[in-house]
């Protein structure tokens, strides 16, 4: 199963979360990371998901 790396930024920059999880998929690795997201409450801070091939896959600015 791939590994996708989930991580979240405050308004100046600093990381706030740096997560890696693992999915079947890009449709499921969003999903997962839009829950970890809703999770922790970092839905609308800046953030991005990426594929073990550099791709995002969700991304919120």
């Amino acid at each position: 199963m791939p590994n996708y790396v989930l991580t979240v930024f405050d308004k100046s920059g600093k990381k706030l979360m740096d997560e890696t999880f693992s999915a079947d998929n890009n449709e499921e690795a969003k999903t997962i990371g839009q829950k970890l997201l809703d999770e922790k409450g970092y839905s609308e801070h800046t953030h991005r998901c990426v594929s073990p091939q550099a791709k995002l896959v969700l991304f919120h600015r």
